[in-house]
């Protein structure tokens, strides 16, 4: 009876143990989300909502990384393998639209306040995607992800309290556009 006791007490012991071993640290809750490149992990933008959502279950998804060719850190400049009219109509239909999540699998990533173009007279403190054809033809437009629109505001203390807010966040975007070719500097 007193080895049957014993060996109840050992075994929870190491089921205890076991189980302590396997939880979570604090400190791990307190960095920023990373990445490895996985299959089944995409990076995509779609409209702004708070719904949980994937890549594949989402019908307004915008774009993903498979219509991204590369992305220029230094310019900011995000250059689509298709510089096609099907890209802008869907981003157009956005254009009025609150904002754009980038989203790499269930994980939100950062929000892009909205989509601009060289004709917006509106001012952002926040992640815009901006089209741009001023200084190009018509069929080579240039899209790009600035801080804020329009540039001037970049010293803006909004501006540079929202850079900020999404470092983790642009530095988990940039390393899995590296991880997959994509990122130019």
């Amino acid at each position: 009876m007193k080895t049957m006791k014993l060996w109840r007490i050992a075994f929870m012991m190491l089921a205890a143990f076991s189980l302590a071993s396997c939880s979570s640290n604090d400190s791990e809750q307190d960095k920023p989300f990373t990445v490895c490149p996985e299959k089944q992990i995409k990076l995509f933008a779609c409209e702004a909502s708070s719904e949980t959502r994937g890549a594949t279950a989402t019908i307004d998804t915008l774009f993903t990384e498979d219509d991204i060719e590369w992305f220029n850190v230094s310019t900011r400049e995000i250059c689509f393998k298709k510089q096609d009219e099907l890209l802008l109509n869907k981003l157009m239909k956005n254009y009025h639209q609150e904002g754009l999540e980038f989203r790499l699998g269930e994980n939100f990533l950062f929000e892009v306040s909205r989509f601009v173009s060289d004709f917006d007279s509106r001012i952002f403190y926040d992640l815009v995607l901006h089209y741009s054809t001023i200084g190009e033809d018509e069929d080579n437009p240039r899209y790009y992800l600035h801080d804020c629109y329009p540039a001037q505001f970049i010293n803006d203390e909004r501006t540079q309290t929202n850079i900020k807010k999404n470092a983790a966040q642009w530095e988990t975007f940039t390393k899995y556009l590296e991880s997959k070719g994509k990122l130019k500097k």
